[in-house]
């Protein structure tokens, strides 16, 4: 959990005196469903190549056409804990590859930064930020609009070279389990491949999205090309975006917590090997990345975001936007699409959805 860290060096930097002063909103979504549905990169395709978890409104479906859906009025309820907030938002799974017999099981995920009153407690789901640039001068921060979609990451990257600079692995201490640990993310702790040890308060994962738009489209073929990230080394947005996305947009940010403490055994991670795979394939972590699909009620993020500052602190917008109960959130849940057995089960050759890859097979 970076925001202690993150703000009060902001604080520093920029003197920005005021009491509260957030540069971001930060709040926990519940899990909504598992299952092989993308109706980002796989449209209408039942089932999908590999296993999501997804989080948000519960209109989520196969295809989300923007020409059909309206996440904000076909979604009656919302795993995220502020009602106005019908989007979804969607990682890979992770699975622990035994290296006694080759069979694969879903790592299950815990809460995040605990003890905060916008988030849950709750196995399963998000953290999400919606962040605007640390700057001194006031900078405006254009919501998304109707239809707008977008993914970070790129899923067959296998390799340090092209990888994102917003998208890392954390090694949590024992000590970081309940809060999800300090430090401004993606830095000099965390890696873009899966960690090389034991964790033994588990692993976080963080997803950056880029924090400037072209103004014109609300998607691209890619579903990258009509972003982009500020200029410079750091995925944070910075005080600038290129002349080709010059519109300042919120920056999403997730942070995913896995509990691999269970496969901890040290047996496990002989010789700088690590067992933990991503549910595409990826055993190397490079290949991490995040899709989000905009559904915000009316205009309830912009408010939120001319907030920020000003009636809003990171973990309280409650004067600005609607919160619910975190059991409300955590009830709202949906049936899966893709109907098969996504739980802490082995998958190995010959059941259903496993296929083979490198001669290993697993659950996708």
């Amino acid at each position: 959990m970076f925001w202690k860290s993150l703000l009060f060096a902001a604080l520093l930097a920029h003197d920005v005196s005021a009491q509260g002063s957030s540069g971001f909103l930060r709040f926990g979504c519940s899990q909504l469903v598992v299952e092989r549905i993308d109706p980002l990169v796989n449209p209408g395709v039942n089932p999908s190549p590999h296993t999501h978890q997804i989080v948000g409104g519960n209109s989520f479906n196969v295809t989300m056409d923007p020409y059909t859906i309206d996440p904000p009025a076909q979604s009656t309820c919302t795993s995220c804990i502020y009602t106005e907030d019908k989007s979804n938002y969607w990682t890979a799974s992770v699975y622990f590859q035994s290296p006694e017999n080759g069979t694969f099981k879903r790592v299950p995920q815990m809460a995040n930064g605990r003890l905060n009153g916008t988030l849950l407690e709750q196995e399963g789901g998000l953290t999400v930020y919606y962040m605007r640039p640390f700057s001194g001068k006031n900078m405006t921060t254009t919501a998304f609009k109707p239809g707008f979609r977008m993914l970070a990451g790129d899923p067959t990257l296998r390799s340090k070279t092209g990888s994102y600079p917003g998208i890392c692995h954390r090694c949590l201490a024992a000590s970081e389990r309940t809060m999800g640990g300090n430090g401004a993310p993606c830095d000099s702790k965390d890696t873009a491949s899966f960690p090389s040890k034991p964790c033994l308060g588990g692993i976080r994962i963080t997803v950056i999205f880029p924090s400037c738009w072209d103004g014109k489209n609300v998607d691209s073929p890619d579903h990258r090309s009509h972003v982009a990230y500020s200029p410079g080394s750091s995925a944070l947005a910075g005080d600038k975006c290129p002349s080709t996305h010059p519109v300042r947009i919120p920056q999403v940010m997730y942070e995913i917590m896995f509990d691999t403490t269970q496969f901890n055994n040290p047996d496990y991670w002989k010789d700088g090997k690590q067992p933990l795979v991503y549910s595409f394939g990826d055993a190397t972590g490079y290949g991490a990345h995040g899709d989000y699909l905009f559904g915000w009620k009316d205009n309830a993020l912009q408010r939120g975001m001319d907030a920020l500052g000003n009636k809003c602190g990171s973990e309280d917008c409650t004067s600005v936007l609607k919160i619910q109960a975190g059991k409300d959130a955590i009830a709202c849940t949906k049936s899966q699409q893709a109907k098969e057995d996504v739980g802490t089960d082995t998958c190995t050759y010959g059941r259903p959805h496993c296929w083979n890859t490198a001669n290993i097979y697993f659950r996708a």
